[in-house]
This record gives structure tokens, C-alpha cells and sequence, in this order.
């Protein structure tokens, strides 16, 4: 077993059995685990509401239990349809080609911070055949200044919302439909990557479906968020999304059986969503307290980012090694069954790391006292 893999391992091991932490990593559960939660998902939370009936037809390329998920995204979001996709790259890829094919033009305008750009091995072009444009480099999310002066023409407007990488930072309201209406004046479609879409809410202001409404299509994720297996959704026009689903087939995404991801999801769409608005009003508890916390402890130099969390993610910025940051948080974890910060991740200029916090269920009971108590012992093993 390698160095990484060993300390991993250690990782996983030490947030496992520790009795109190912000949110439960991905990581964490046991297979045994992972299948006990999906023998109760067709269940609401007082365990006995069905979601969905058990003893119907086992779904087969996309029916049955698939199609009813379908129906539920499209039916949140306000779209005319909405087609399930194992993977959200696999979703994007698709929606990015079929808009390239509809309006004639293979550029797409998107954040060099997006997930395309970053995390998807340059399938944008590799497979799909399209190029890119940045609109802004900075690492914040586009004006519609700045989408009205790009100089190259594009097809489509690809808009991350969070932008993750930048810190899980939105546009205001007012910033989102300025910058949409400056695609449109360019004649270029707009698509939302959505992953994270569910949290949003509450920084807008609106239901998800006034949201969604801005675009002509909308990804989003099952398992970031909403806590599912995996799996995401490409939600939008009738005829648009009929004809992903026919791409959805070229790239290998029909699949034969599906209802475990779509289970999950739709619990997750039961159980998750409706306290998401809970889990950013924390966020927001969670990171004034560290910064105080880290002001009366006198550490050097440190960064919540954004100072008020536009969604229950945000980053930690400070000025340590990566390295004995993330070992002092497995020493919390395995000293006082604490779990505070997770890994941490170099970053420029050398010397500072970063790394991001996720306020879910487990995270609600916290009070400012007890993050300011955390941070004591995380300093105090450093």
C-alpha cells in the first residue's frame, strides 16, 4: 500500500470514529452502511411514508423508477423535462455538444475555474470538439460587462453556480440576470452547471424554479448536496432534452438498471433539500465564529472565504503547510473524537493551504463555543 494510500486510510479512520464533527465525508460509509441507507431510502423520514412503490416493476434503460425521477426534477425545476445521467460530466459533455449543434457555434464561454476546464481531463475538446473562452480569469464569477466584451463570438454561456473552485461564490440576483441578458444580446444560449444548484436558494432569494428559469437547460448533481449514491439530471426543453438522451446513448451512459442512484436521489430530493436553507444559515454561524477564533488564538494570518457563505460551502485559508495542517486535524479527530477540518491543499503563494468546509445535519448542533474549542485544539497540534 503506498505512503497516500496508507494515510488515507488513517484519515478515514480517524473522522469514523470520531463522536462529533461539522458534516460526514463521502469517504466514511461502510459498504454495509451505504446499503442499510438504500434499503430505507424508498422511505420518507418518519420511515414509513413510501416514496415510491416498492412493489412496482424493476426499471429497465431508464423506465420505471428513472422516469419518475425524471418527472420530479423536471417538476422542481420548472422545466418542460429532465433526463437522468450517470455521471454529471457525462450530462454536461452533452448538453455542451447539443447546444454547439443547435446554434452553429463550438464555443463555449465558461469560468477557467469551472468544473469542464479543471476536472474533466480536456474532454470538452477531446471528445466533444469544442473549444473554450474565458470571459474573466479572476477568481470570481464573470460580469456582464465582461461577457458582453469577450471578444470572440460563442454559442453558448456555460455559468457555474456555486463557482466551486473560487470558494462556492454566486452573483447577486440582480449580477445573474445582468450577466444571462448579456449572453442573450450576444445570441448565445445559456446553461447553468448546477451541481450545487440545490443550495442556492437562499443567497437568491427565490425557488428553484425561478432560478432555473434564467437558463435554457440546467445540470444538476444527486450526490453533491442532496446525499445520494451518484448520478445527475440535464433538465430543460422538451425537444432539447429528448435530444441528449439520444446522445446520452452514444456516450455510454444507457445504462440497463439504475434504481439504486435513483432511489438515493429521490430521497435525498425528500429528506435533503428542504434543509438545505438550514445547513447555509449555520454555514454562515460556523464561519464568523472561526474567524474569531483564529483572531483571539493570534494566528497570523487566516481567510474565510466568502467572509458571509453564499451556500453551506466555504474555504479556510492559512498560513501553514498542507501537510502538518491536515496531520493536525487527524490528531484532533483521534484525541478528542472531534472532527474540525479534513485535508488541506497547498496553494499560491507557497506557504499557504487551503482547505473547504461542508455544513450538513451533523454540523447544526454546533454552537460558536464549541467551533472556538475546536480551533484551540487544532492550533494547540500544530
Amino acid at each position: 500500500m503506498s505512503d497516500d494510500a496508507e494515510r488515507t486510510k488513517r484519515l478515514v479512520a480517524a473522522w469514523r470514529g470520531a463522536a462529533r464533527t461539522l458534516n460526514r465525508s463521502i469517504r466514511e460509509p461502510s459498504l454495509g452502511e451505504l446499503l442499510a441507507d438504500l434499503a430505507q431510502a424508498p422511505y420518507g423520514p418518519d420511515g414509513t411514508h413510501a416514496l415510491y412503490d416498492m412493489d412496482a416493476p424493476g426499471d429497465l434503460y431508464g423506465d420505471g423508477i428513472v422516469a419518475e425521477l425524471e418527472r420530479r426534477v423536471a417538476e422542481l425545476l420548472g422545466t418542460e423535462d429532465a433526463a437522468f445521467f450517470p455521471t454529471g460530466t457525462m450530462a454536461q459533455q452533452v448538453a455542451l455538444r447539443c447546444w454547439a449543434g443547435r446554434t452553429g457555434n463550438p464555443v463555449v464561454a465558461l469560468h477557467p475555474m469551472s468544473h469542464p476546464e479543471r476536472w474533466e481531463g480536456g474532454a470538452l475538446s477531446t471528445v466533444s470538439g469544442l473549444r473554450t473562452v474565458h470571459p474573466t480569469t479572476d477568481p470570481r464569477p464573470a460580469t456582464a460587462e465582461e461577457v458582453a466584451a469577450t471578444p470572440e463570438p460563442f454559442g453558448t454561456l456555460m455559468l457555474e453556480l456555486p463557482l466551486r473552485d473560487a470558494g462556492f461564490l454566486l452573483p447577486t440576483w440582480e449580477e445573474l440576470e445582468a450577466v444571462v441578458e448579456a449572453a442573450r444580446e450576444r445570441e448565445a444560449v445559456v446553461h447553468f452547471d448546477g451541481a450545487r444548484l440545490w443550495e442556492t436558494t437562499t443567497h437568491f432569494g427565490r425557488p428553484l424554479a425561478e432560478i432555473a428559469a434564467l437558463a435554457d437547460s440546467v445540470y444538476v448533481s444527486f450526490y453533491k448536496s442532496l446525499g445520494g449514491l451518484s448520478g445527475a439530471a440535464l433538465a430543460g426543453p422538451r425537444a432539447f432534452v429528448e435530444e441528449t438522451r439520444v446522445w446520452r446513448h452514444r456516450y455510454g451512459g444507457q445504462v440497463s438498471r439504475q434504481f439504486p442512484q435513483a432511489l438515493s436521489a429521490l430521497a435525498g430530493l425528500e429528506r435533503e433539500l428542504p434543509k438545505l436553507p438550514s445547513y447555509v444559515t449555520q454555514a454562515r454561524a460556523v464561519a464568523a465564529a472561526l474567524r474569531e477564533a483564529f483572531t483571539e488564538a493570534g494566528v497570523p494570518w487566516s481567510r474565510v472565504h466568502p467572509e458571509v457563505p453564499h451556500t453551506h460551502q466555504f474555504q479556510v485559508w492559512l498560513p501553514y503547510d498542507a501537510d502538518r495542517l491536515t496531520e493536525a486535524g487527524a490528531r484532533l479527530a483521534e484525541e478528542t473524537g472531534t472532527v474540525l477540518f479534513r485535508r488541506w491543499h497547498p496553494e499560491n503563494p507557497p506557504g499557504l493551504s487551503v482547505t473547504e468546509l461542508e455544513i450538513t445535519a451533523p454540523g447544526l448542533t454546533w454552537t460558536p463555543d464549541d467551533v472556538r474549542e475546536a480551533v484551540v485544539g487544532f492550533l494547540e497540534r500544530l
